[in-house]
């Protein structure tokens, strides 16, 4: 059974490309957001196994998004990865603050990409 991906993230080129290679590999279903507008009752719908999550969007922005997701039953449990090109502590700080659990620096592989969501996916299955 595929495992979905939830992707949010401003960029176009990076939402159609990453969408492109995770579903290349056969294991993914990949729904992708350009914004965080309505996004809980996306999550509802799809139900993610993981979220990757931009920091820098117009609007609402990835720290204001994990709070959101942490103070709804359902999404407080769909593990967070951060990939964005800010790359300071104090941004991975206030990320990891907010609840993400783990943290790439754009631009990234596929593999990296593949491993840190197996990873998050194994971690959430308590194992």
């Amino acid at each position: 059974m595929k495992k979905k991906i939830m992707i949010i993230d401003d960029e176009e080129n990076f939402l159609e490309i990453t969408k492109m290679n995770l579903e290349k590999t056969g294991n993914y279903e990949v729904a992708t957001y350009a914004n965080a507008k309505d996004i809980i009752s996306h999550i509802h719908s799809f139900k993610p196994n993981v979220i990757l999550l931009d920091l820098l969007m117009p609007g609402i922005g990835g720290v204001e998004v994990c709070q959101m997701l942490n103070d709804d039953a359902f999404a407080s449990n769909i593990p967070i990865i951060v990939v964005s090109a800010l790359d300071k502590d104090t941004d991975k700080l206030k990320a990891y603050k907010a609840g993400v659990v783990d943290y790439i620096t754009k631009p990234t592989g596929v593999k990296e990409l593949v491993n840190k969501i197996e990873t998050a996916i194994r971690h959430k299955e308590g194992g």
